[in-house]
């Protein structure tokens, strides 16, 4: 059982990415990815979605390669790439890291100057080995930028909210996101104090509500247990980035500087 993230994505490229959209996400980009040198380097996007990162690392003049589970975010990727003038477009294509076969594929003994999932890997359903897999993609000396669910006490909560929306009907489906709407709105509302309907990143409210109500498989980890992992295989934090609220995402730079 798995969400159609592709479906949500070409509704939001289609329907809620602007300018002023796009201009977000390359500021929050920026930050991300203020320690590294994007001209030039070899980056691969795994879990591409709709397609935003991966067209901002191309316009930063990265030679991009993108993978993605779901044949959907193809088109989704397409109607965001049309927002942009890109001398290299990105090369997409459709598998799944767990495949070890495509990662034996996408490394043939080089690796990447730069891999970056952001809020992916947490969705494969077999996020240890997702982790494994990406890190093993990174050449010495390259930076892995990474995005994963931080673990909260109502972590388990918001798992069975996902199955249910999952197992459910349209209608059903329907109305766990109405209610929701309205749980996030508030809950944002009281952690931050701000409008949630603005976003960071470039994202929509509504649609990044659907994403994290359906988000299935879903997995978590601390920032402490991620950063002990990727020190365990041999990498050094560099940047990181706090969740801004409790299940959101903590996001990580880090740089590889053993074998895997």
């Amino acid at each position: 059982m798995r969400f159609n993230f592709g479906k949500n994505w070409q509704s939001y490229s289609r329907s809620a990415l602007t300018p002023q959209r796009i201009a977000a996400a390359r500021e929050d980009f920026a930050i991300l990815t203020r320690s590294l040198d994007l001209n030039n380097a070899s980056f691969l996007d795994i879990g591409f979605g709709q397609g935003l990162s991966i067209c901002l690392a191309a316009e930063a003049g990265a030679q991009t390669r993108g993978i993605d589970i779901d044949p959907d975010n193809l088109a989704a990727a397409a109607l965001t790439q049309a927002q942009f003038t890109l001398a290299r477009p990105p090369e997409l294509s459709i598998g799944s890291i767990l495949d070890p076969q495509l990662v034996a594929e996408l490394d043939p003994g080089r690796g990447f100057d730069i891999v970056h999932s952001w809020g992916v890997l947490h969705h494969t359903g077999n996020m240890t080995l997702a982790l494994q897999n990406a890190a093993s993609l990174v050449k010495p000396g390259g930076h892995f930028v990474l995005a994963i669910y931080n673990s909260h006490w109502s972590s388990p909560l918001w798992w069975l909210v996902k199955w249910l929306y999952n197992i459910s009907p349209g209608f059903i489906r329907k109305l766990i996101v109405a209610i929701n709407y309205w749980v996030i709105f508030a809950a944002k509302w009281l952690v931050t104090r701000q409008d949630p309907r603005k976003k960071e990143r470039g994202m929509d409210f509504y649609h990044d509500v659907v994403d994290w109500v359906g988000g299935y498989p879903y997995e978590h980890a601390s920032q402490t247990e991620i950063i002990e992992r990727l020190t365990e295989m041999g990498f050094s934090l560099i940047d990181s980035f706090p969740a801004i609220v409790p299940t959101g995402c903590n996001q990580f730079v880090f740089k590889r500087t053993a074998a895997v």
